[in-house]
């Protein structure tokens, strides 16, 4: 099995994952391969994240009474006071 070494690795990290390991009853190795994987499959560009947000906020059902509130006289109206 390969090893890994990651030299000067931040401390305040390396006692998360010992946090962890302990909450899950994983040894740190253990912990750390978990980690690494689900960062790893997590992993997505920007421009992907921003179009799943954006898929996600145009599949919402938004009342047609609320879509015809005009927020920018009320920002207007606010300012004004």
């Amino acid at each position: 099995m390969p090893l890994l070494q990651v030299r000067n690795f931040p401390a305040d990290i390396y006692e998360e994952i010992i946090f962890e390991a302990k909450q899950q009853n994983r040894t740190i190795a253990q912990q750390t391969i978990v980690l690494i994987k689900k960062g790893l499959d997590e992993e997505v560009s920007n421009q992907e994240r921003v179009r799943r947000i954006l898929e996600e906020i145009n599949s919402w059902d938004i009342p047609e009474d609320v879509k015809a509130i005009d927020a920018v006289k009320w920002i207007r109206e606010d300012r004004n006071r």
